[in-house]
C-alpha cells in the first residue's frame, strides 16, 4: 500500500541563491521571493527554494499527505526518537514531522493541506507545488513530481525509505546482483524519489510533469529561445517509461521535464532491469552515475 503523499516543494544548497533563482524564474516561468535565508521559485504547481550552501546537496524534500487517515497512520508509527526538528522553512501551520536519511538529506512530511506558514511564500497545493504563483506565460503544465538522489549506499538508502513506507517500482542490479538505482513511489505514479549508485552522494535532479508530447515540444522550444542546451534526451526511460528532456542549473544540477509517466496498480509487483545505457534511456544514450 503506498503512502499516499506526494512531493510539495524541494530545498536545495547553492553557492550562488541569486543565480539559481534566476534561472528557475526564466527558464520554468516561475517567480521569485524571499523568505528568511532562501529564495522561494513559484509557479503553478511547483515550488524549489534555494539557500546558501554547498552545490548539489538537497537541504530537505517536503511530502505532502493526500489524506487525514494515511497522514495519522503515517505519524503514529514514525518513533518519535528517529526524528528530527522540522526545518524552519518547511515548518507548516499544522502536524509536520522531519527524518534524516542514511546520507544525512532531511525528508519532512506534513498533514493534508500543510504547507510552510502564509509568511514563507508557500500555500496549500493539492498535492503537487505551490498554487497561486505566477502566470507561466501560456506554457503548459511543470508540475514538481519527483526528485533523485545519488548515493553511495543505495541498498541501505533503499531499505530505509521502504520502512518509511515508500514503495519500490523498478530497480537497477549490475552484474553481480547489487543494487545500482531503484524507483520508489509514494503513489500512483512510477516514483516520486529515485536512488542512484553513485561515487560521491548529493542532489541529481528534480523532474517537472507536463502531459503531452506537444507539451513536451513547447517546453523545448522555450530552452532553445532562451538558448539552455538539453544536454539529455529526448529519450525515454525504462523504469516509468516516461519521455523526457534534461537541462542543467547553474550549478549542474540535472532538471527534467517528463510526460507519459507510468501510471502503477497498488499490487504491481517490482520489476529489475539491467545495469546499462538502454536502461535509462530506451532510446539512446544515458548519463551514467557512476
Amino acid at each position: 500500500m503506498e503512502l499516499r503523499a506526494s512531493l510539495n516543494h524541494l530545498n536545495v544548497t547553492t553557492p550562488d541563491p541569486a543565480a539559481m533563482a534566476a534561472f528557475y524564474c526564466s527558464t520554468y516561468g516561475m517567480t521569485q521571493a524571499q523568505a528568511g535565508d532562501a529564495i522561494v521559485c513559484s509557479g503553478p504547481g511547483r515550488v524549489v527554494a534555494l539557500t546558501r550552501g554547498a552545490a548539489n546537496k538537497l537541504a530537505y524534500a517536503h511530502y505532502t499527505f493526500n489524506d487525514t487517515p494515511a497522514w495519522l497512520a503515517f505519524r503514529d508509527r514514525v518513533p518519535g526518537a528517529a526524528q528530527i526538528d522540522v526545518p524552519a522553512l518547511a515548518r507548516p501551520a499544522s502536524d509536520a514531522i522531519a527524518i534524516r536519511d542514511p546520507d544525512g538529506n532531511v525528508i519532512v512530511f506534513s498533514a493534508p493541506g500543510a504547507g510552510a506558514d502564509e509568511a514563507s511564500g508557500f500555500r496549500d497545493h493539492g498535492g503537487h507545488g505551490a498554487l497561486g504563483a505566477a502566470d507561466t506565460g501560456g506554457m503548459p503544465q511543470a508540475i514538481l513530481q519527483h526528485f533523485a538522489l545519488r548515493t553511495t549506499q543505495p541498498q541501505a538508502m533503499l531499505a530505509f525509505y521502504q520502512t518509511l513506507g515508500f514503495v519500490l517500482s523498478d530497480e537497477v542490479h549490475d552484474p553481480t546482483g547489487a543494487v545500482r538505482a531503484c524507483f520508489l513511489r509514494t503513489e500512483h505514479l512510477h516514483h516520486s524519489l529515485a536512488l542512484f549508485g553513485a561515487p560521491a552522494a548529493g542532489f541529481d535532479h528534480q523532474s517537472f510533469e507536463t502531459d503531452t508530447w506537444a507539451d513536451m515540444r513547447v517546453w523545448g522550444d522555450r530552452m532553445a529561445e532562451l538558448r539552455v542546451p538539453i544536454v539529455w534526451g529526448i529519450g525515454r526511460h525504462g523504469p516509468g517509461n516516461d519521455v523526457f528532456f534534461m537541462v542543467r542549473d547553474p550549478d549542474g544540477n540535472l532538471a527534467e521535464i517528463s510526460a507519459e509517466i507510468e501510471v502503477c496498480e497498488s499490487e504491481r509487483p517490482a520489476g529489475v532491469w539491467v545495469h546499462e545505457e538502454r536502461t535509462l534511456n530506451l532510446w539512446g544514450k544515458a548519463i551514467m552515475r557512476d
